[in-house]
């Protein structure tokens, strides 16, 4: 498949409440953990790096082609899936989080070629130690709807999401490294390299809609970098 037509959307506009900051601020070896994964990853298609309303433009968010930003605050992961689907211009998403540093290239690959040997399914997930794991993974942009959907009732998440029709789940091969699933959600879990900086931006004084319960407003469109018209849908 054309690598035009596969884009690499990382979502990073979690609080990090139990980390103290945004991880999108997270630091490695010198560098911003932004720029340390989009380096790490090189990815040959689109990138799309997905923040939240009051956390945009993380340091290193220009190692990415675009940022685009969730239109409503505080839906977690998901509203972060739908914001990338929306703004994707391939027919392919791949999904990862700022937060899972170990995930490989190696990994990413697989799980495309893994997707397109399935035309039906709308998104693959990945099954490790009889866990569904919601990350990484791969959606067609085409199951916005699909999503969207999930948005409007009161679970929101992966798991729910990767349960439907038209997604399928694979398990992960056995000789990936056990670190892959690794989530860096408190300091103590950072590895050796990694760290937060001594103090992370201020949030945003800009206001946001806020969902009501049990519903998803139309969201407006997403914020972008670049002054390009949206793509067309």
């Amino acid at each position: 498949m054309d690598p035009s037509s596969i884009t690499l959307a990382v979502l990073a506009g979690g609080a990090g409440s139990r980390m103290g900051a945004p991880k999108s601020h997270l630091m490695v070896q010198g560098q911003t953990v932004l720029r340390w994964l989009s380096n790490q990853w090189k990815w040959d298609g689109p990138t799309l790096l997905v923040t939240a309303p009051g956390r945009e433009h993380p340091p290193g968010s220009d190692a990415f082609d675009r940022e685009v930003v969730d239109a409503v605050a505080d839906q977690g992961p998901l509203r972060g899936v739908l914001t990338a689907l929306e703004a994707a211009t391939g027919e392919l998403v791949v999904m990862t989080t700022c937060d899972m540093p170990t995930v490989r290239r190696e990994q990413l690959d697989w799980i495309v070629h893994q997707f397109e040997t399935d035309a039906q399914a709308l998104a693959l997930f990945l099954r490790h130690d009889d866990k569904i794991e919601p990350f990484p993974c791969i959606l067609r942009k085409n199951a916005d709807a699909l999503v969207r959907a999930r948005l409007d009732t009161n679970d929101h998440s992966m798991q729910a999401l990767a349960k439907l029709p038209r997604c399928s789940i694979r398990s992960a091969p056995p000789d990936w490294p056990s670190d892959t699933w690794t989530n860096l959600n408190h300091p103590r879990d950072l590895p050796g390299g990694f760290s937060m900086p001594t103090a992370a931006p201020a949030r945003s004084d800009r206001k946001y809609p806020e969902a009501p319960p049990g519903s998803s407003p139309k969201p407006p469109a997403s914020s972008n970098r670049r002054t390009s018209p949206p793509p067309a849908p």
